[in-house]
């Protein structure tokens, strides 16, 4: 069963954040003084040129270390798949872990994990693997040099915090975003469903109204307002005629992994 990014309509945006990264560059102003200026002005003018410039280049390479951030909706790679993080997570001494889906993770062949295709900027490792029966995975960061908010969103635009989580309610409005489809919503049609996979049969899961998109990644995000509600694992249809979607509750993985969100 693959899983599929929908395209639907866009819920408003939470709050926007914003890098100014043209502030982290220096600005040299060299005011000339009437005449021609010394030669050691010159080369005084010409040193502190050099300093700043390259203490600007030192500026925006750190400022863009740091805007790189891995939050729910996010893509990571390894090996033979690309998972979406549902959710990022931490335990009770204060480790961080990616929440995704389980097969996915599973069918990876591979445990660490990169923030872009081209596997050059490492995040994490598998740390578990729950799958078939649940399905969900945590991948633990490891890179200091990455953020990991309590967020979830695309990136580029609006990103929404999540405050909690909470079990699905038949009826209940809910919104899924991915990096590259961006926000679709719709309402969860049934709870306590069961999905058959080529390796068994996965118990607990919900269904919602989300039409779904070939070849996105497994484990996208769904909330409802700033709660987390689900990780899409699956579904069926397209967005020209409509479909469903299969989720993980996050509660069950929260509570049988000992994390929660932030």
């Amino acid at each position: 069963m693959s899983t599929r990014e929908p395209r639907s309509p866009v819920p408003p945006p939470a709050r926007r954040r914003t890098t100014i990264a043209a502030l982290a560059a220096s600005i040299l102003c060299v005011t000339a003084a009437v005449g021609a200026p010394t030669a050691n002005a010159s080369a005084n003018a010409s040193e502190n040129a050099s300093a700043n410039a390259s203490e600007g280049s030192a500026e925006r390479a750190a400022e863009g270390a740091a805007v790189l951030a891995i939050r729910g909706g996010a893509t990571l790679y390894s090996g033979a798949a690309r998972c979406t993080v549902a959710f990022n997570v931490r335990d009770h001494a204060g480790a961080t872990y990616g929440l995704t889906d389980g097969r996915c993770v599973a069918s990876a062949k591979a445990t660490t994990w990169y923030a872009d295709p081209g596997r050059t900027v490492p995040v994490g490792s598998t740390d578990r693997v729950s799958f078939p029966a649940r399905n969900f995975a945590l991948i633990r960061y490891t890179n200091p040099d990455v953020s990991y908010p309590g967020e979830v969103g695309p990136g580029g635009g609006g990103v929404i915090d999540v405050v909690g989580a909470a079990s699905p309610v038949v009826g209940q409005s809910l919104c899924r975003v991915g990096e590259v489809a961006g926000w679709h919503c719709g309402t969860v049609q049934a709870v306590n469903v069961s999905v058959g996979y080529p390796e068994g049969a996965v118990t607990g899961l919900f269904r919602a109204s989300l039409c779904q998109e070939a070849g996105s990644a497994g484990g996208a995000p769904a909330i409802s307002g700033n709660t987390a509600l689900g990780i899409t694992v699956g579904g069926s249809g397209d967005c020209r005629s409509g479909g469903t979607t299969y989720l993980q509750p996050v509660i069950t993985a929260l509570a049988e992994t000992g994390t929660r969100v932030y």
